[in-house]
């Protein structure tokens, strides 16, 4: 059995990462599974994604630090020796890993159904968007360790909820727990107790509904805006508009409309 599985359910994918013995914290074979799980989506993009952990207590508790992953052996070797490239090839895996499945053109949507430690809270802010359980915990632990973070969840946590309780989180490396991430604007939404997941797949159900090119091109707005001056980015949005009622898709959304019927979106080529 793959460490991250994929289950479609109609027009939406759901990952799960299946290591719960170890709070789903990746290790060598993880990432290689997630890799693949990512070409497989790009092979079938979905219109929707969800990404949990399995079982009840972990989303992920980040990087397995146990001795008896082999990555960690290779790591405490380059710090005995003050060796920086084996550290570069790992962190450069983890980014490009973690940057391609957060990167793909349609909603990942992180379904945080218990601890996200590390690594995990780097993921899940790396989302489109959170839905967490009411026991879920978020926490930038890096700095415990003598780390910080390099999933590309520091940079991502500071544009989602600003620099300063960025930094309250991270350099505190201290437990947050759903209903204050929810305040600060880390969780989107809270679900009921034992839901997050189902709730998290409707939320992929109903954006499935909507036009898959919309969406899409919203979507790369959204992305867009983080980065962008604000001046290049209402000029990106106004592109991707254009081309996006040349392209026809509105035809089927307002003739629905006014038929007063549900909307039958073809799926992006």
């Amino acid at each position: 059995m793959s460490p991250v599985e994929i289950r479609r359910d109609g027009k939406i994918a759901i990952l799960t990462m299946d290591r719960p013995d170890r709070h789903n914290a990746f290790n060598e074979d993880m990432w290689m599974s997630l890799g693949k799980a990512t070409d497989d989506l790009l092979a079938a993009m979905p219109r929707a994604i969800v990404i949990t952990g399995a079982g009840a207590r972990a989303f992920c508790a980040g990087f397995d630090v146990n001795p008896d992953n082999p990555q960690v052996a290779a790591l405490v070797g380059a710090v005995q020796k003050h060796d920086p490239k084996p550290v570069e090839g790992l962190i450069r895996l983890i980014r490009t890993t973690v940057d391609r499945f957060t990167g793909l053109p349609v909603p990942v949507i992180a379904a945080v159904n218990g601890m996200a430690y590390g690594g995990g809270a780097e993921l899940a802010s790396r989302c489109d968007m959170r839905v967490a359980d009411p026991a879920a915990v978020f926490c930038f632990s890096e700095v415990r360790l003598g780390l910080i973070p390099d999933w590309g969840g520091g940079v991502a946590l500071a544009r989602l909820i600003g620099t300063g309780r960025a930094a309250d989180m991270i350099l505190s490396a201290r437990k947050v727990d759903a209903a204050e991430a929810h305040a600060m604007g880390l969780a989107d939404r809270v679900s009921a107790p034992g839901k997050c997941l189902d709730e998290a797949c409707a939320l992929a159900h109903e954006i499935a509904r909507n036009g898959p090119a919309s969406v899409r091109a919203a979507l790369a707005v959204i992305r867009a805006s983080r980065e962008l001056p604000m001046g290049k980015a209402l000029d990106f949005e106004s592109e991707q508009a254009i081309a996006l009622i040349a392209g026809g898709e509105c035809i089927h959304g307002i003739t629905a409309l006014l038929s007063k019927k549900e909307p039958e979106f073809p799926d992006v080529e």
